[in-house]
């Protein structure tokens, strides 16, 4: 029998390197990962390249990695630096919390005198550190490098350029973008409808889903998560219906995210019932399920509720965070539970090491101001470490209005003005105090401050969803194909109203209805809020006994919030609004908020 030959040398090699990737493909640790390098050194074999690529993709983009020792190997073991390097490199800071060394990267890379080029992965992992960073100058140029190099067809590239342009204020670019693509496949649409739903496009996003159903595209958890995120914001219930129904088609009810946008979308379009329907038969349930609970019932002004779901989530083991402590605030503030949402906000930071933010503040000084306990208001404002934020001083001009309190309603309007973050709906707010004090002065003050100063306000609005269709209203609204149709409806309604009691208010016109051309701040008597047009436009186009369920952009007026009971009553009807700050359920002449809003 013949004596064993050594190998040759190029096969020892490769036999070596071949047992070093096999040790990196089973690496889950970086002082696994330095000791294989440290192995690689000592063979000879940190000059190749698939070990040396495999050990940088590790410390850039694992969990386990490191960027600082990614860099320590790129700069010093690599000595021509391929394409799949430096996208390792632009991945893994895209990924992180310095997404800006990605585009340093990149520029790098193109600046090179290496023969590397870019290519889907490269574009990709760049346009995701211009979205971080808000980047939009890269962004074009990017897209531009897209170009010149062939990519401007590949459907994931096209992708990232959606989302980094949406990202970056430019949505109409990201829907051209979208548009000339060639091929759309599941995840490019999803985008789009995303993008429009985080911009606040939300009829974009159902028109763009209506487009994605013609195209047989198919859908996932991801799409029926953007679209239950828009029938939330717009309060289209039915929609919302609809998505539900075709989750459970699919199989998809179970998703922990879908089940979580499900309840917001049914506890933001007014309907706590089904939401906690789908919260009982959720199996999986993170905070973000316990947080649409407390949130949902607290903006329903239903605080006893907020309270119970609290201590089942303490029960269920799940650890509270900021978002908890908003709901739980925001419900003891809408039903007057002071001594409790006290509470709550000296825990969130005593027991749960929860820092309280500018809302929880708002929240405290919103609970105190609706009590009429405008002292602690002030107080609370004075000393946190948020006085200079001009939401505390507004949240306290509005209980001022609500308790007629023209002193402390003088002093927020002074430090609004101090900081310089005044607006129209702050003087109109001081102009009703004095109004109802019987202070012409002061009214007159702040009717010449508006004209003077030339400020302005967000136009109110309301929608109203009937069939499939959201309508849009603002006030005095003649721009609908029906109008006639709808104001021959309101001077029914009026009468119905005033025949069960309705009494129109004429006082000063609220911040709700203050257009950015007005140039009075008293309303006339003909004037015709957007709520009123929207209740009268539903009960024109829905059978009797429909719930109607009403979306504003800012708070509901005292005289519409009136107009509204009264109306319940008069027509039997439920009709549900949720304004700015809360939902009113209006059924049989009353108030869901005891009109304690």
């Amino acid at each position: 029998m013949l004596p064993s030959q050594p190998l040759p040398n190029d096969v020892f090699q490769a036999s070596k390197t071949k047992a070093i990737l096999a040790l990196l493909q089973g690496c889950n640790s970086l002082i696994r990962l330095k000791k294989i390098h440290a192995h690689v050194i000592t063979n000879g074999l940190h000059h190749q390249p698939a070990i040396s690529n495999k050990l940088l993709n590790f410390c850039a983009v694992s969990v386990s990695g490191c960027l600082a020792y990614a860099q320590l190997l790129f700069h010093h073991h690599i000595q021509n630096p391929q394409t799949q390097d430096w996208n390792s490199m632009i991945r893994g800071f895209s990924q992180s919390p310095s997404p800006l060394q990605a585009i340093f990267y990149y520029n790098h890379m193109l600046s090179s005198a290496s023969d590397s080029c870019p290519d889907t992965f490269t574009f990709s992992f760049v346009l995701k550190a211009c979205e971080k960073v808000k980047a939009q100058t890269k962004c074009k140029e990017v897209h531009g490098a897209v170009v010149r190099n062939g990519y401007e067809n590949d459907v994931v590239v096209c992708t990232n350029l959606i989302r980094s342009y949406a990202c970056n204020g430019s949505i109409d670019t990201a829907q051209r973008v979208f548009d000339n693509m060639p091929e759309r496949d599941l995840v490019s649409w999803n985008s789009m409808i995303s993008c429009y739903s985080q911009k606040g496009l939300h009829h974009e996003a159902l028109r763009t889903y209506n487009l994605m159903r013609k195209e047989n595209v198919g859908l996932d958890g991801f799409t029926l998560v953007g679209l239950l995120s828009s029938c939330a914001h717009l309060g289209a219930l039915n929609t919302g219906v609809t998505v539900h129904r075709i989750a459970r088609e699919k199989g998809l009810v179970g998703n922990v995210y879908v089940g979580n946008a499900l309840i917001d979308m049914y506890a933001k379009c007014g309907n706590l019932d089904s939401a906690l329907s789908v919260f009982e038969r959720m199996q999986n349930r993170d905070v973000f399920t316990w947080n649409s609970m407390i949130v949902g019932y607290g903006v329903h002004g239903r605080g006893d509720e907020s309270i119970s779901f609290f201590g089942q989530m303490l029960m269920a083991g799940v650890q509270p965070n900021s978002i908890t402590f908003l709901g739980l605030l925001c419900g003891c503030s809408h039903q007057g539970l002071v001594e409790k949402g006290v509470e709550y906000f000296n825990v969130m930071s005593s027991k749960f090491n929860i820092k309280p933010g500018i809302k929880h503040y708002g929240c405290l000084v919103d609970l105190f101001g609706r009590a009429g306990m405008l002292e602690k208001a002030l107080q609370v404002i004075r000393t946190s470490r948020a006085q200079d934020d001009p939401v505390l001083w507004r949240t306290l001009l509005g209980s001022c209005k609500i308790h007629k309190n023209v002193e402390i309603g003088e002093i927020a309007m002074r430090n609004l003005i101090q900081l310089g973050s005044s607006n129209a709906g702050d003087y109109v707010l001081l102009a009703t105090i004095y109004f109802r004090e019987n202070d012409a002065d002061g009214v007159a003050r702040m009717r010449k401050l508006i004209k003077t100063q030339g400020v302005k306000t967000t136009p109110g609005w309301s929608w109203i969803e009937v069939g499939d269709q959201v309508h849009k209203f603002v006030v005095d609204d003649k721009s609908h194909p029906d109008a006639n149709e709808i104001y021959q409806k309101v001077r029914v309604v009026v009468h119905q109203a005033a025949l069960h009691g309705y009494v129109q208010e004429g006082s000063l016109i609220t911040v709700s209805e203050f257009t950015s051309t007005d140039t009075d701040c008293f309303e006339t008597s003909s004037s015709c809020h957007s709520e009123k047009l929207a209740i009268a436009f539903g009960l024109a186009r829905t059978p009797e006994g429909t719930c109607l369920r009403i979306v504003k952009n800012l708070r509901v007026c005292r005289d519409c919030h009136s107009f509204t009971k009264f109306v319940s009553q008069a027509f039997n009807r439920e009709i549900v609004v949720r304004d700015r700050v809360r939902f009113h359920h209006f059924k049989g002449g009353l108030c869901s908020c005891k009109d304690y809003w």
